[in-house]
């Protein structure tokens, strides 16, 4: 089975759903309160679990109800918590989510035990697994990040979703393999306005094989060993875009390590994401692979 490590963020992400997102100084009534196990990495992971691959989850959580919680929560996806550290100094992550009608949100999030992961940990944990691909985001260090690349065997693959974007110069992108981005990331990334295949190609040069630029509603672009893909999205009804990125980002490894096809594994990746976007919360939208299958022989 194709093992994937994710080293990345485990949250417990506040829900509310709100008519519309408040404006500055604004309160919004009737919203609708829930909880959901969250963070952009635990929320990977388990898409990647889900869509069929072996992974493991390195991080950390807080020594408090919110960590078990989210430790059980990857658990049931089966996915491994051997190497998530529980740690005193700092309480569980968390983000305060508001979702619109249209499915649009507005996120804020206490890193907590995020912050806090150890590189020498992480270097372990790699060392250990060696998995086939490393899956990192960027709700934590770019230390524990650079980290995890340097560990590289002959047989892993490097992806990073560089989500949020901020202080990328301490990415090494050379150890890089695979770049994943949204279009106003690859812009932020360039550093001027272009078009997004545009970007693409010029992220790629900066790694070792492409770069991929999601567009939301319009699909994507990517620029993946010297050859240019364009992709339309999946038409589906939009009801929460938490987490669709990471559906797309967790299936799409999972999916490229099983076919090393990457415009086959583009296309799972997005009809995740798709599916993942027609539910709401997180983790508990991501798609299984028999749906997803079943959303790419509609197109």
């Amino acid at each position: 089975m194709n093992t994937i490590a994710v080293v990345g963020s485990i949250n417990l992400d506040i829900v509310i759903r709100v008519p519309r997102i408040p404006q500055v100084g604004e309160t919004i009534h009737h919203g609708d309160l829930a909880r959901h196990p969250g963070g952009k990495g635990a929320n990977q992971a388990v898409a990647a679990s889900l869509a069929g691959a072996k992974v493991s989850m390195i991080g950390s959580v807080g020594m408090d109800a919110a960590g078990s919680e989210l430790l059980a929560s990857l658990k049931a996806h089966h996915v491994d918590t051997r190497y998530v550290t529980p740690v005193t100094s700092t309480h569980t992550g968390t983000a305060i989510i508001t979702v619109d009608t249209n499915g649009s949100n507005s996120i804020a999030i206490a890193e907590g035990a995020n912050a806090v992961v150890e590189p020498g940990i992480v270097a372990d944990a790699v060392d250990q697994l060696t998995p086939r691909a490393i899956l990192c985001q960027r709700e934590i260090p770019d230390t524990v990040i650079a980290t995890a690349f340097s560990r590289r065997n002959s047989a892993a693959l490097h992806v990073l979703n560089v989500s949020p974007v901020e202080q990328t110069a301490n990415i090494p992108m050379d150890e890089i393999d695979l770049l994943v981005v949204n279009q106003i990331e690859a812009e932020q990334l360039v550093g001027t306005h272009r078009g997004a295949m545009d970007a693409a190609t010029i992220l790629a040069q900066r790694t070792r094989r492409g770069c991929i630029v999601t567009l939301g509603g319009k699909g994507l672009v990517a620029q993946i060993d010297g050859h240019k893909i364009e992709q339309p999205a999946y038409s589906v009804k939009v009801v929460d875009t938490t987490g669709a990125g990471d559906a797309f980002c967790g299936a799409f490894v999972a999916a490229l390590l099983e076919t090393q096809s990457p415009e086959h594994a583009l296309l799972f990746g997005q009809a995740a994401g798709a599916i993942a976007a027609t539910r709401h919360g997180a983790q508990p939208s991501m798609p299984d692979s028999s749906t997803i299958r079943a959303l790419m022989q509609t197109a």
